[in-house]
């Protein structure tokens, strides 16, 4: 299909620029206290891509993974230190959520150009949005402000995120307990257009799932052995056709029953949202907007702002007092 997801880039840019944003975020906040901070983070986002396209992908699914834990605060990004137990040990992230190199790194640039200004849920934020952009994605206004956490939750951690076997309307549950609708939960979904995903997290779908094609299970199952823990960390791409492009061929793949998780396929699957996944394969606009809105209505899932929380010096660990 002749589209440039381009032609998106500034049109979004300019129309959320402006466009009021709920909470006490906006796109502004740093506008005086740290005006170059934009500007660092794409420059470092860029060094990162460059070095692996990847991480553009994983830095996505890591505000994902922090906004559904006690809402975006970084708190995803504290270590385990002694008696303080974080969340990057808990189920949907041991061994799998990654980047917080490239967070460390993008904080100490930041740092250097504003000291003490910036939190590391804002630098989170920034970097989901430019990894996207980086990969062909739309380019958008990121409300800003937040503060960073004192405290984290291994116990939501395993509970909020949705798992890789999650039914329809489990996932329709989950993304709704954080204040996101359906189409918000199909629109961000459409984040596995980038991607890998371990073979633990599929292997019960290419094994034993009916609702997948034949002929793209056996191809799966090529990198990922039937039995348990062999090969559990073989990845297989999200999308199999342009897995480092954001676009919108992970719902074209929906359409054919080449879904890679379980929890993916179900978005096309005789169910409530079919008929926007079939709108979304058909329509590359419409799934960027719808993208781009629910990016920033998950950015403002349950923000500390104003005197609470704290700003990190290092985003692994709370400041000393």
């Amino acid at each position: 299909m002749a589209f440039s997801f381009k032609a998106w880039h500034c049109l979004l840019a300019l129309s959320l620029l402006c466009s009021a944003v709920s909470g006490q975020l906006t796109p502004t906040f740093y506008a005086s206290t740290c005006p170059t901070l934009e500007q660092v983070v794409r420059n470092t986002m860029i060094s990162a891509i460059q070095t692996e396209r990847r991480m553009g992908a994983s830095l996505l699914r890591l505000f994902f993974h922090d906004c559904f834990v006690q809402g975006c605060d970084a708190s995803i990004l504290l270590d385990d230190t002694g008696s303080f137990t974080g969340e990057k040990t808990a189920g949907p992230n041991a061994n799998s959520v990654r980047g917080f190199e490239v967070i460390d790194q993008i904080k100490t640039n930041v740092e250097a150009a504003c000291p003490g200004v910036v939190s590391c849920a804002d630098i989170v934020a920034l970097a989901a949005r430019d990894g996207t952009f980086l990969l062909g994605g739309p380019n958008w206004a990121v409300p800003l402000g937040r503060r960073d956490s004192t405290t984290a939750s291994l116990s939501q951690a395993n509970s909020d995120l949705p798992a890789p076997t999650s039914s329809l309307a489990t996932l329709i549950t989950k993304f709704s307990n954080k204040g996101l609708s359906a189409r918000d939960m199909t629109a961000l979904s459409g984040g596995h257009t980038i991607g890998f995903s371990q073979c633990k997290n599929f292997r019960d779908h290419i094994y034993n799932d009916t609702n997948i094609d034949s002929t793209f299970a056996t191809a799966r199952r090529g990198s990922c052995p039937a039995a348990q823990g062999s090969g559990d960390s073989n990845l297989a791409p999200l999308d199999e056709q342009t897995q480092l492009v954001f676009d919108n061929a992970y719902y074209g793949n929906l359409l054919v029953k080449h879904g890679l998780l379980h929890s993916d396929q179900e978005l096309f699957n005789g169910g409530s949202q079919d008929t926007l996944v079939q709108q979304y394969s058909s329509n590359p606009g419409l799934f960027v907007s719808d993208f781009v809105t629910a990016m920033i209505k998950m950015g403002n899932i349950s923000p500390i702002t104003g005197s609470a929380g704290q700003i990190r010096a290092n985003c692994r660990v709370v400041n000393s007092s």
